[in-house]
């Protein structure tokens, strides 16, 4: 296709052209193990780009999905992975490109926990680990591969990697990987792999150096386009406390608890254990709080978000996982005990608590380590966080 002919074409969005929705996990034909993974790792519902983009993969289908961070994709392609493989293969069936070694490590991260039933291997391919170890594992065998596009096509070369049985070829935030000029590496990986592979594309904007590739590699794809949801952080008011280390969080939480239980509020953890800590902790301390997280039964959840909806609860601790779900009317403020790892996750977190034109505060707690991720956070979304005033508890 022509240069100028791709230019034309070349929007920041691609059209949709599937519009088959499917909106809860039982309906997707999935392995029980499988299943038991997701509800495991706290997923109770589809996503958006998850109802869409999950059946066309299953069913073979190329993919081109464009969709902002935060929407669930890293789990859509790991969920379509993870159904097709072949667990007595121990064959690489499915390898995943990303740009940098952090987001290969998350990727990696989500399709073991949610592989967590299965029998599957899963292996990081990334720059500055040890080659021969990597060499080593490749030849053991490892069911999927995730990795950057330098590391993996040298394991290739060097005949670690063996391609011969892989089926489905994921390249993950692809127009950061082209910006980032591995363009090369792509294409040589790409000419290594069977003629028969499933590629599936998932990228926040469509340059042409994207639909390039799209229309080099892909047959016919299924394209999917998920807009940002729509939320937004007006009407809330953010504060920081910077509490200078980690030991300090607690006592700063308990100096702030009697102010904080004036309405409702949601304090996020960053990992399970830290949940269940911290809910010990204050309860040693006979303050009243409920906690909830994806290790527990759905019943159980079910139960604890009753409570806290009705208000016989009035602080819920709880990881990211279940940011999306909680929509509390009366939560008016929240605290990040932890700042999100993923900023995306922080607007999932915050948005809540200004749903509906109400008004919210959010307070962060902040280490010396993390002054650069909250300024971060600001940039990303053109917001302001102060540093918390004195009278708090009249805001709130």
């Amino acid at each position: 296709m022509a240069d100028e002919q791709l230019k034309e074409i070349a929007q920041d969005e691609i059209e949709t052209n599937w519009d088959e929705i499917v909106d809860n996990f039982d309906a997707m034909n999935l392995k029980e193990s499988l299943l038991r993974g997701i509800y495991a790792y706290g997923f109770e519902k589809p996503s958006t780009i998850q109802q869409r983009a999950i059946v066309p993969v299953l069913i073979g289908r190329d993919v081109i999905a464009q969709a902002q961070s935060g929407t669930g994709k890293t789990a859509t392609f790991s969920i379509s992975i993870l159904q097709q493989i072949d667990e007595a293969l121990n064959k690489t069936q499915a390898l995943i490109l990303a740009p940098t070694r952090e987001l290969a490590l998350q990727i990696m991260r989500v399709v073991v926990a949610l592989g967590d039933f299965l029998k599957i291997k899963v292996h990081a391919c990334i720059g500055g680990t040890n080659v021969q170890e990597d060499i080593q594992t490749l030849q053991e065998g490892a069911h999927i591969v995730v990795g950057t596009p330098g590391r993996v096509f040298d394991m290739i070369n060097r005949r670690a990697l063996d391609t011969e049985h892989v089926k489905m070829f994921v390249l993950d935030e692809a127009d950061e990987m082209l910006s980032r000029g591995f363009k090369d590496q792509i294409y040589d990986v790409f000419q290594l792999l069977p003629t028969s592979v499933q590629v599936v594309l998932l990228s926040a904007t469509m340059p042409t150096e994207v639909l390039e590739v799209t229309t080099k590699f892909m047959r016919d794809p299924i394209r999917i386009l998920v807009k940002r949801d729509e939320l937004t952080l007006e009407g809330i008011k953010q504060f920081y406390i910077n509490v200078g280390e980690e030991g300090y969080k607690f006592d700063t939480l308990c100096d702030l608890y009697e102010t904080i239980t004036v309405t409702q509020a949601v304090i996020f953890c960053n990992t399970r254990r830290k949940v269940d800590w911290l809910t010990e902790r204050l309860r040693e301390r006979e303050f009243t709080v409920s906690a909830m997280h994806g290790d527990m039964e759905q019943s159980q959840r079910d139960m604890i978000m009753k409570e806290f909806r009705s208000g016989s609860s009035r602080v819920l601790i709880t990881t990211d996982l279940l940011a999306r779900g909680i929509d509390v009317q009366q939560v008016s403020l929240v605290i990040n005990f932890d700042l999100p790892i993923n900023r995306e996750n922080y607007i999932h977190r915050i948005g809540r608590g200004g749903r509906f034109g109400r008004k919210g505060v959010a307070i962060n707690f902040i280490t010396e380590e993390d002054t650069q991720t909250i300024r971060g956070i600001e940039k990303f979304y053109n917001t302001q966080v102060d540093e918390m005033p004195m009278n708090i508890n009249e805001l709130i």
